[in-house]
């Protein structure tokens, strides 16, 4: 029976010297990120008075620097960069759809919180501990 070559392995297995290298190469380039993105988080956190929209920027910033580490962790040390497109395609395509479906329900819920505070006047009634309504302090004994 003679070896079919056509449905030969498909990933690329590089030699142990290559292989070491990209390994620091990687770590090396993660560390810088992270370092960058303690900076990032260090300078929002002593310096308070920086304004919203350029802490809203840091922290755009601080989320594409940890999307980069996640892809340079799969790439290189998952072992993702090294299969083919349809592999990567099968693993990436459902991840985005997850996260979108995230991103949709925070929004979801953050609509329905804005909602219910702005046009439920009864809302404050019902979620105050019954001591914290008003007209309840005297029959509780708080107050005077």
């Amino acid at each position: 029976m003679e070896h079919n070559t056509q449905f030969a392995e498909v990933t690329h297995h590089h030699p142990p010297s290559e292989g070491t290298g990209r390994i620091w190469k990687t770590f090396w380039i993660l560390l810088v990120i992270t370092i960058i993105e303690l900076a990032l988080g260090f300078l929002m956190y002593l310096v308070p008075s920086i304004p919203g929209w350029i802490q809203l920027f840091i922290k755009g910033v601080i989320c594409i620097l940890s999307l980069a580490k996640a892809f340079y962790i799969v790439s290189i040390f998952m072992h993702l960069g090294d299969e083919i497109r349809n592999m990567i395609m099968t693993i990436v395509v459902p991840l985005m759809l997850f996260v979108w479906f995230i991103g949709a329900f925070l929004w979801d819920g953050n609509s329905y919180r804005t909602m219910r505070n702005r046009y439920d006047k009864y809302n404050e009634e019902r979620t105050l501990p019954r001591h914290e309504q008003a007209g309840d302090t005297a029959r509780h004994g708080f107050g005077g």
